[in-house]
């Protein structure tokens, strides 16, 4: 195997890939070519999701998991709001149903949030846990799609 940093467009792709001989290394250069809020929607989410996933694992009602919490909360917000400025997808105007979930996503943080405050520990959970594997996972995986920025990122164009 050999690991390769690909430079393209004098940017550094950051994107070291592990990659069999005569394939395409993977390159975050789609992802940097875009228009500006596709790249704050998509490290937002992948920044998010790594959070989430740390969130999931450590203990809960810690100081560490409540300051973590609020930041997730805050990418989640970025996450949802940068979504508006993204037209890949038209069906309805400027819009796709995907954009239902940018406003679902706030509503939920909120309820999220409210639940923690009043120590509603279950749904607490259920919302968030619920935020994480419908907006950060499921929705993340279409974004792999052919033709889509991330799938170009991965797979190459």
């Amino acid at each position: 195997m050999i690991f390769t940093l690909e430079l393209r467009r004098n940017r550094s792709t950051l994107g070291t890939a592990c990659h069999k001989p005569g394939t395409r290394p993977m390159s975050l250069a789609p992802l940097l070519d875009a228009v500006p809020p596709i790249p704050v929607h998509a490290f937002a989410a992948m920044a998010a999701f790594a959070l989430g996933v740390v969130q999931l694992a450590a203990p809960k009602g810690t100081l560490p998991h409540r300051t973590l919490g609020w930041i997730w909360v805050a990418l989640m917000a970025v996450v949802a709001i940068s979504a508006f400025w993204i037209h890949q997808l038209r069906i309805v105007g400027p819009f796709s149903p995907i954009h239902l979930l940018s406003i679902y996503v706030p509503v939920m943080l909120v309820v999220g949030v409210l639940a923690a405050r009043r120590h509603n520990v279950q749904r607490h959970r259920r919302t968030m846990i619920g935020l994480f594997a419908g907006a950060l996972i499921i929705a993340g995986l279409f974004t792999f799609m052919p033709g889509r920025v991330m799938h170009a990122v991965v797979f190459g164009p």
